[in-house]
């Protein structure tokens, strides 16, 4: 018995419970794997969209409770931390042994914390409730990611893409949700959300069942186990392929953090609007960023994930540089969505690019850069807010514009598609 099948089982005695290499997935126009990727995009949707209503509805929080913008850097600090650390364990887990149900788990889990938040009356509790939520994602995304690359057809590009666009979706549906139920009405009225958590429970137990036969298939036509692949890099050579992503992944989410959690109050503080007014133009750069999203993953697939990291950090630069400096509230909305646009594709290609170099390490690649980012804008949001009191929220979105030319680094990285065309199916 191989080193890997030793470590997956835990002795050389004993097989692993599930091959460390799924099969090949069915073709890319397979009806039921559409089907599974249309639930897991509507179920991030549903996810992301609950996540989405606490930075929403900061404003309101902020009157209510006379916060500081260091105590809601702090707020966000939770629930990003609490979403980061966990997801490369569950990652990990995952790798060794599948949990079908626990996408269905996690949104249980994100569902007690909107619960919660809805009936905080202090600013302890709404830690405890941010942290909460941010759990549940961090149970939800590994796994859900696994399912996506499964049902992808080999296209794993596309298949990361609608996954994401799905939560991209549901992160600009959340500010538009809370301007209409919430801020006119109060924080209790967070309540009403659950019912949406209670579908997103319906949809993955659905998508669960569908796995759990799936692996079922695997035992029965595989009963042997399987060997994951090698990487096609030395050691090294990944390391620094991996470390450039991590830079990319910093430049990102620090900067879109300093818009997810402050573009509301610098259009308030700067323009004078309504804090109602802020959350839809907040709504209009999230879905500008969804739409983004869904074109990294194609492009990727078919011209290379290399080129789409290119053209998404760095190609922000110019517009990241520029927003600041323009003196019109139309001039920043143009200018953030077109930040929305071209910024959002990234993730998408950096994640199937770090699965491309970790072959069968799919769930531990996906905690561990969902984690990473969540973590980066975790530590982004505390930091920026610190930061903002102490010299107010224009001078964040100018210090920040300058992030996205660390895109600079994708020189560094290695033409992984060439070397991955032929097994890029396995899992």
């Amino acid at each position: 018995m191989s080193v890997e099948n030793q470590d997956l089982a835990g002795s050389t005695a004993r097989p692993p419970a599930v091959p460390a290499v799924a099969p090949k997935p069915g073709p890319p126009g397979d009806r039921m794997t559409g089907r599974v990727l249309g639930a897991l995009a509507v179920s991030h949707g549903i996810n992301d969209s609950l996540q989405a209503l606490l930075p929403a509805v900061y404003p309101l929080l902020k009157a209510s409770y006379g916060l500081t913008f260091t105590q809601i850097g702090l707020l966000t600090f939770a629930f990003q931390m609490s979403g980061s650390l966990l997801q490369p364990i569950v990652g990990a887990s995952t790798d060794r042994r599948p949990m079908p149900y626990s996408l269905a788990l996690g949104m249980g889990v994100t569902l007690v914390g909107l619960l919660l938040l809805a009936t905080a009356r202090s600013f302890g509790a709404i830690v405890v409730a941010a942290a909460m939520v941010g759990t549940g994602s961090s149970i939800f995304h590994p796994e859900a990611s696994r399912l996506a690359r499964l049902a992808s057809g080999g296209r794993h590009g596309f298949a990361q893409s609608l996954f994401q666009v799905g939560g991209n979706c549901g992160t600009a549906l959340g500010p538009a949700l809370a301007a209409w139920v919430v801020m006119p009405r109060g924080q209790g009225h967070l309540a009403w959300f659950a019912i949406l958590a209670l579908v997103g429970i319906g949809v993955l137990a659905s998508v669960g069942g569908w796995y759990q036969r799936h692996l079922a298939e695997i035992r029965r036509s595989n009963p042997g186990p399987l060997v994951r692949p090698p990487n096609p890099y030395p050691p090294g050579h990944t390391a620094l392929a991996l470390s450039v992503l991590g830079v990319l992944i910093f430049s990102k989410f620090f900067y879109t953090t300093s818009l997810s959690s402050f573009y509301t109050f610098y259009v308030i503080e700067r323009f004078g609007v309504s804090a109602r007014h802020a959350q839809y133009l907040l709504a209009i750069y999230l879905a500008a960023f969804a739409v983004g999203t869904y074109a990294g993953g194609p492009i990727g697939d078919r011209w290379g994930r290399k080129l789409v990291i290119w053209i998404s950090i760095l190609g922000a630069a110019p517009f990241t540089l520029l927003l600041p400096h323009v003196g019109s509230l139309a001039g920043v909305v143009v200018l953030s969505v077109i930040i929305g646009l071209v910024l959002s594709s990234a993730f998408s290609a950096i994640l199937v690019f770090a699965q491309e170099l970790m072959p069968g390490r799919v769930g531990m690649v996906a905690g561990l850069f969902f984690g990473f980012a969540f973590g980066m804008a975790g530590i982004g949001s505390a930091l920026l807010g610190a930061l903002a009191d102490r010299t107010g929220i224009e001078f964040v979105f100018r210090a920040c514009g300058w992030l996205p030319l660390l895109g600079v680094v994708t020189a560094l990285l290695p033409d992984v598609e060439r070397r991955s065309a032929r097994p890029s199916v396995r899992g």
